[in-house]
């Protein structure tokens, strides 16, 4: 009987394995369509940041209560899953409790400290499901999460509850067991534990054999979940658990609010203004300007779409959003990342990528959005994992102005402006100084 549940953990893990490491190429060849960027600068700050934000959460903080929370249920996904190490080795050994003999005390003292973590990660799962489906948080109830992004949130929450109540359920079976003098528990005593010694006066009415049931299939639901949640991972907003890491370790280390110029473009301009520095002779095609599809936006734009949480502290915090109009910086994210995805089922289908007549801007993301932002940054500010929605909107807003010739009157009034008069305003430059003579007048 051992042999044959052997087998079949294995089969199950090496399976689990497979689809979220074929996946997991995927999401990275996905990100690769992206242009190229150079972001491989100043490592020690990059380091810093890896460290302070993606550890440390040092964004969340400003909210400590919320942050507090947070970190329990990131702490004990990073944490508790050491557990997850020494299941699989029982699984594939046919073993129970492999490192209890050779950790001796030390075991006890590390499965309590999980026991605590696990139960800090129960209420405060619980206490965000409260704050989601029964408190309403402005953020969370926003058209943006309609549909499967809402229920996805949700299922996350009720799995890492399901999740930590198995462990539980699963230690406390475990050392009733032991406590009975059961054979196969009895040889590895560990003793009660913290948190799961109190589960005890729920089992205690059960028979060895019940008993014995409820503890395999805990621990096989407890394995098989985790499995499960592994392949869940890449479809959901919860990868950021793991790209939180490299998408700050890569995040830009410019001031905020500084815009990439394009050389050609300043180019154009500074041969407007002393010819005699042109190149003579044939000159290749200026790049494309901004962006119109994901093809077009860099690789770490698109990490940026797989790495949003989906919290919507962009969105609180944008003016435009909060002013009633369509921007939402959140959605921009999402609706880059939905598009991406599609490009990469494309290309699944084709082998390459075959036009299908859409693209990221006017099918994704509408001109209105785009002419709402004010470029005032608040949304790269207070996202936690240091994505910048404001870079995918200012290239395709380029696109649109530099390419479809689509920007409002009020704009084109000052292209005009600066164009022919160097400045916004429709003085000539031999006239800016006129206000300076009435005032000495």
């Amino acid at each position: 009987m051992h042999f044959v549940q052997q087998v079949l953990f294995i089969v199950i893990s090496l399976s689990a394995v497979f689809l979220f490491s074929r996946k997991v190429n995927e999401i990275s060849r996905n990100i690769k369509l992206g242009r190229d960027e150079n972001l491989s600068d100043n490592s020690s700050e990059r380091w810093k940041n890896l460290l302070l934000l993606a550890f440390g959460q040092k964004k969340m903080f400003r909210n400590p209560l919320v942050a507090v929370m947070h970190f329990f249920v990131y702490a004990g996904f990073i944490i508790i899953n050491i557990e997850v190490l020494e299941i699989v080795l029982d699984g594939i050994t046919g073993k129970h409790r492999l490192f209890a003999a050779p950790l001796g005390s030390f075991y006890s003292f590390l499965i309590n400290a999980f026991e605590v973590l696990a139960l800090l990660v129960l209420v405060a799962c619980v206490i965000f499901l409260v704050r989601r489906n029964i408190i309403k948080l402005k953020r969370f109830i926003s058209k943006d999460l309609d549909g499967w992004p809402r229920s996805d949130a949700n299922y996350i929450l009720i799995t890492e509850i399901v999740l930590m109540s198995l462990f539980l359920l699963l230690n406390a079976s475990d050392t009733l067991l032991q406590t009975r003098g059961v054979e196969h528990y009895a040889a590895h005593p560990t003793g009660n534990f913290v948190i799961s010694q109190y589960l005890q006066p729920l089992l205690n009415g059960m028979s060895d054999s019940g008993l014995q049931l409820v503890e395999r299939g805990s621990w096989w639901l407890h394995i098989v979940g985790i499995f499960a949640f592994l392949n869940y991972l890449p479809y959901s907003k919860h990868l950021h658990i793991v790209l939180a890491f490299p998408n700050a370790y890569y995040a830009r280390l410019k001031p905020m609010g500084e815009m990439d110029n394009m050389p050609s473009i300043q180019n154009e301009v500074l041969y407007a203004m002393q010819p005699e520095l042109a190149p003579t002779g044939e000159q290749p095609a200026p790049q494309k300007f901004g962006a119109r599809d994901v093809m077009d936006l860099s690789w770490k734009n698109l990490m940026d779409a797989y790495s949003c949480t989906e919290c919507g502290r962009c969105s609180a915090a944008c003016p435009a959003n909060q002013t009633g109009k369509l921007l939402s910086p959140r959605k921009i994210m999402m609706d880059t990342r939905d598009r991406l995805e599609e490009t990469g089922k494309n290309i699944n289908t084709n082998k390459e990528f075959k036009d299908d007549g859409k693209s990221l801007l006017h099918d994704y993301i509408s001109v209105e959005e785009l002419r709402a932002c004010t470029t005032c940054n608040a949304c790269v500010q207070e996202c936690p994992v240091s994505i910048s929605p404001l870079d995918i909107i200012i290239q395709l807003r380029r696109y649109l102005v530099m390419e479809e010739s689509n920007s409002p009157q009020e704009w084109t009034a000052m292209f005009s402006n600066v164009e022919n008069n160097f400045a916004p305003w429709k003085f000539s430059p031999d006239e800016r100084d006129k206000w300076v003579e009435e005032i000495n007048g």
